[in-house]
């Protein structure tokens, strides 16, 4: 199939919004079942798959049309750019393998001070464009401290935010006091020396955003080993940027976005070699 899509548009179809190949469409329908918003017109022995011009804009470009379609028969247009020229074969992960996975990913709290290529660490991003989303809205978007220097400021922000909570009748008081000294003896308790933070931020305006943030943050972290690449969540960061004016100024975030949740990401100075245990698993069944 070529890649830009050159396909016969559905006979008696409105427009070309969906894109089918009369040759390889058998009418199944099962782009009719799938379509979260049922916008797609069931296939007739003289008519293929379409989508009404009143239905485009209900439109959620998820996809499903495309990606379940049997034969490869239709694309939507959108993006046709990105639509490779031969769909990668569907292959099976090891359930076992990708179980084993999940369960050897460590918070990484020793980092090499050696930076990560820029290309690779667009290369996890982009993968994560791929994680789930309300709607399909694809809020989240990314600010990366790359530079060290970057990355030790807003640590040290961090800790000025940590000082003065403190002070406070905060109930974590006596922990981040301890956090401070520690700081205070020249241990990066924010940023944990780690070369590059990762920012996800999201339309200050949208409630759901925030959980789409934490979703595409988990892709990275579980992504991220297999680059031979650790991670930590910073939380203490997350905890200070969402109150903390001066960090707020220094991640400098587009206009009408809010910060929704960092990740610490740099080359692990130790690799777990074993899986510690966990508490046993916990099921009620309704």
């Amino acid at each position: 199939m070529p890649e830009h899509a050159d396909l016969e548009i559905a006979a008696n179809a409105p427009n070309d919004f969906l894109q089918v190949d009369a040759a390889l469409c058998t009418r199944c329908g099962r782009c009719t079942m799938v379509c979260p918003m049922g916008i797609v017109a069931p296939a007739a022995p003289d008519v293929l798959p379409f989508v009404k011009n009143e239905d485009i804009e209900r439109c959620l470009r998820c996809g499903h049309c495309e990606a379940f379609c049997p034969t490869q028969a239709l694309a939507l247009d959108f993006r046709l750019e990105e639509r490779p020229v031969r769909p990668p074969e569907a292959r099976a992960l090891a359930p076992a393998d990708l179980a084993r996975h999940l369960k050897s990913r460590r918070s990484i709290r020793r980092f090499l001070p050696d930076p990560v290529p820029r290309e690779t660490i667009l290369e996890i991003l982009n993968a994560a464009r791929y994680a789930p989303s309300g709607t399909n809205q694809q809020p989240v978007q990314w600010r990366v401290a790359y530079e060290s220097q970057a990355v030790r400021k807003i640590a040290a922000l961090t800790v000025d935010w940590m000082r003065l909570r403190a002070q406070t009748a905060d109930p974590l008081g006596q922990l981040l006091a301890l956090l401070v000294a520690n700081a205070d003896r020249g241990f990066d308790v924010a940023c944990l020396g780690a070369p590059h933070l990762l920012v996800a931020h999201v339309p200050a305006d949208n409630p759901i955003a925030p959980v789409d943030a934490i979703i595409a943050l988990t892709h990275v972290d579980i992504l991220a080993p297999a680059y031979g690449l650790g991670t930590c969540w910073a939380g203490f960061v997350s905890a200070a940027a969402a109150t903390h004016a001066p960090l707020q100024q220094e991640l400098a975030l587009p206009a009408g976005r809010k910060f929704a949740y960092a990740l610490l990401l740099g080359r692990p100075q130790f690799k777990p070699r074993s899986i510690p245990r966990r508490n046993p698993l916990e099921v009620t069944w309704g």
